[in-house]
């Protein structure tokens, strides 16, 4: 292993290509160098993140409730790496909130903790990561690498099993107390299009259509074919349910102008999702609902990951080919003003129900086999448990790795803008 005795401080490629490879900051502050806290610099800053959180909570209380969540869920993801980390030996020199420069810290024992500028996720400091971490020979049998197979294995996957076992108490506290939401019949209705058919009836915005002549309407799909049965200029009557009260109306339906395959069609003029209701359960059935939908759950997660991952579908949408939600990139800021809708709706157990939704997508995404995530170092070590003979332990070179990690980082970032971009231009909600 490498020593820190023999070498200077490293150098600026040598720091970023460490903090890559260990997944957070490889500088360390001797506990001596100043007193807690973070300067006149930090505190300023702390207080307009302080502020942006207030005002938050004071012009949407659940989206207030949303980021409290995924603040709370960041912190025991870093939590289980820390506590894991502890109980197999390992030296755990820092735990931080945030990334970048130190916004406020203090020293505990030999662990620094505290709170950087960046607010993108968080990290645990573990020494001797891998074989470009520098450590003093003292402190190399508390290293990371040096411990066996399992213990890395563990360590390395407990942010994500914190995930997934937040997102089982989160279930089973939705399960427990409202039930389990579920598809209902009919389709809401989410725009009207002003000027067109449906508004000129008097259709709004969460109205349920549950039949348009005499045809039951299960979904947005049979609604769309059930309006299309007829010709532009036909007057149709509509059952719809408003505030669980059922009404009709007539209306004299449109005719679609956008080019493409449905050009000339009839048109009603509203855009409409799923009907969702919640069934009750038992306590029995709600603890093991809250277990077994894991499952199917990391599936999905699973499969939107590759989905949203394609370069193709990233451009598809920001070029505007394509409006498909689950091949669009997104970001905190666009799942966070959903929230602000779903806690409108459905209060605090369908915010709750979110967030466990989040934190299994997350779980998942984290132990993708790629550098920088949890998943990456995962992989590692089940190479070197492979390449090992005859109980003689295998260190890989992560350095030849490196290229890969930067264009994983490229690909995220370049996920993370359009994402971006896509939440502020156009919304979700």
């Amino acid at each position: 292993m490498r020593s820190t005795e023999t070498t200077g401080p490293p150098g600026r490629y040598e720091r970023f290509r460490g903090e890559v490879m260990a997944g957070g900051s490889v500088t360390e502050r001797p506990a001596v160098e100043e007193p807690p806290g973070g300067g006149p610099a930090g505190t300023a800053l702390g207080a307009v993140i302080l502020g942006l959180l207030v005002w938050l909570g004071v012009t949407n209380p659940w989206m207030f409730l949303f980021v409290v969540g995924i603040l709370t869920s960041v912190f025991l993801h870093e939590l289980g790496h820390f506590v894991t980390a502890r109980l197999t030996g390992m030296k755990a020199t820092q735990f931080f909130i945030g990334f970048g420069p130190r916004v406020w810290s203090f020293h505990r024992g030999e662990t620094e903790y505290g709170v950087r500028a960046l607010p993108l996720g968080a990290f645990v400091r573990i020494i001797g990561m891998n074989n470009l971490d520098e450590v003093p020979p003292a402190e190399e049998a508390r290293t990371y690498r040096q411990q066996t197979f399992p213990r890395r294995l563990l360590v390395i996957s407990a942010g994500s099993l914190m995930h997934l076992l937040l997102a089982v108490v989160l279930l089973f506290t939705v399960y427990g107390w409202r039930g389990e939401l579920v598809e209902g019949d009919g389709a809401q209705v989410g725009q009207v299009l002003a000027g067109g058919p449906a508004a000129a009836a008097g259709l709004r915005s969460d109205d349920v259509i549950v039949d348009i002549d005499g045809v039951p309407i299960v979904d947005s799909e049979t609604l769309g074919e059930a309006v299309r049965s007829h010709d532009p200029g036909d007057t149709v009557t509509i059952a719809f349910e408003r505030d669980d009260v059922a009404g009709t109306i007539e209306a004299v339906l449109g005719r679609n102008e956008d080019p493409g395959e449905l050009f000339g069609t009839a048109r009603l003029g509203v855009s409409t999702g799923g009907v969702v209701e919640w069934r009750e359960m038992g306590v029995g059935e709600a603890a093991v609902s809250s277990v077994t939908d894991l499952v199917p759950n990391a599936w999905n997660s699973t499969k939107g990951v590759i989905q949203v991952l394609n370069p193709v579908n990233i451009w598809n949408h920001l070029s505007g080919q394509t409006e498909d939600l689950t091949t669009r990139p997104t970001t905190v800021v666009g799942i966070t003003e959903v929230s602000g809708t779903i806690g409108e709706t459905q209060g605090i157990m369908g915010v709750l129900f979110l967030l466990a939704a989040l934190n299994v997508f997350v779980g998942v995404f984290n132990m993708f086999p790629l550098l920088p995530l949890d998943g990456g170092h995962a992989a590692i070590a089940v190479y070197e448990r492979i390449r090992e003979r005859n109980g003689r332990r295998y260190f890989a070179d992560v350095s030849k790795l490196m290229p890969f990690a930067m264009g994983v980082i490229v690909l995220l970032l370049v996920l993370f803008m359009s994402g971006l971009y896509l939440d502020i231009t156009k919304p979700l909600r």
